[in-house]
Formats: structure tokens, C-alpha cells, sequence
């Protein structure tokens, strides 16, 4: 289900119309949803995580067009930016292909480099969770290559539980590398969907 390329969102808490959401430090961040041309500029967020680190089991970073691909795929994208240039972006897709899966989704925050650790994956995520449950959304699972610290407190800190760790399931820059496994339920009420 494609994000709706509708007007800015400006969010405070996480919330639509609520102005942008200002850092401890005086910046200012709006998080919108992302349009098509905003993937030149994921795509080169996402390089250094997939030619850098094992943060991602991609080896060859996706060009603009194949993350615009996937930016029409997903269930919900939105990017963060900082006096109008994107620094960093949050998406919500597809758990799992089979349909009754269909009220989980997969999620994953990225930042340039100098914006981890200053509140920008959390609000991302605040935001990006409250546009999932608005679109049926009950459940939102996280992957996290181990080690990484960071996104495992970022997980643990915005009320994910561990549910389980994959071992030695993926290979890249000459190691075996486990997948930790996050989850988070939205929602409260557990009655069939509608």
C-alpha cells in the first residue's frame, strides 16, 4: 500500500499540524511523507550502511530508482529533514508476504551519520508507528544485525520486546553476523480485524 504524496506533515509528538519538532539543540526537524524525489537522497543515507557496516545485508546500494521502488511498495515512509534537506527516513512494509500477515509490518530507521543519537530515530519511529496503526497496522517487527547497540536501545527504549535471535544467518565483511528480532504491538484491542 503506497504511502499518500499528500502535504507536508509537520509533526510535534509525533502528531499531523502540531508545527515541527525542535532538538535540544535548537534544530529543527519536520518529518512528511516521502514523495519520489526524496529517493536520490534515501538511497544515499542508506549507501554507507550497506559499503560500511553490517548494519544491512545488502551488498551493492540500491540506486534512486529501485529505492523509489521501494518507497511505493511500503506501507508507510517518511522522511526527516532539516532546513529542507533529507537527513534521515523510517518505513513501515510488508512482515512477510502471506496474507495473514497483513497487520504486521516490518520497520527500519535511517540517519546520515551525524544525526544518530540525537532524537531523530525516535521521533521518525513515533511518527512512523502512529501513520501504521492509522492504516490497520497491529504489530511492527524489527531486524537488528548484531552487534549494534545502538538500535538495540533505540528498540528496547520505544517499548519493543526481544522475541527471538536468528544465529549466524547472514555473512558480510568477513563474519558471521546474528539477527536480533524486535517487536512492538500498536494497538491494545485484539478483536478480529475489520
Amino acid at each position: 500500500m503506497p504511502a499518500p504524496s499528500g502535504p507536508r506533515l509537520d509533526l510535534g509528538c509525533g502528531l499531523p499540524d502540531h508545527g515541527p519538532v525542535s532538538t535540544a539543540g535548537g534544530v529543527s526537524w519536520v518529518i512528511r511523507d516521502a514523495v519520489p524525489e526524496d529517493a536520490e537522497r534515501c538511497a544515499a543515507i542508506y549507501a554507507p550502511y550497506v559499503t560500511d557496516t553490517a548494519i544491512s545485508f545488502e551488498t551493492d546500494p540500491p540506486t534512486a530508482a529501485e529505492m523509489a521502488r521501494r518507497m511505493a511498495e511500503a506501507h508507510a515512509w517518511l522522511v526527516l529533514e532539516t532546513d529542507g534537506e533529507v537527513v534521515g527516513y523510517a518505513y513501515g512494509g510488508p512482515f512477510m508476504a502471506r496474507a495473514a500477515y497483513r497487520w504486521s509490518a516490518s520497520v527500519s530507521v535511517y540517519l546520515d551519520g551525524g544525526r544518530r543519537r540525537t532524537g531523530a530515530g525516535r521521533a521518525l519511529y513515533t511518527a512512523l508507528f502512529e501513520r501504521l496503526e492509522d492504516r490497520g497496522i497491529r504489530t511492527v517487527l524489527g531486524g537488528v544485525a548484531l552487534p549494534n547497540e545502538a538500535s538495540q536501545g533505540l528498540h528496547v527504549a520505544l517499548g519493543f520486546e526481544p522475541v527471538g535471535t536468528y544465529r549466524r544467518v547472514g555473512w558480510k565483511h568477513g563474519r558471521w553476523h546474528d539477527v536480533a528480532w524486535y517487536q512492538r504491538d500498536l494497538v491494545t484491542d485484539w478483536s478480529p480485524p475489520g
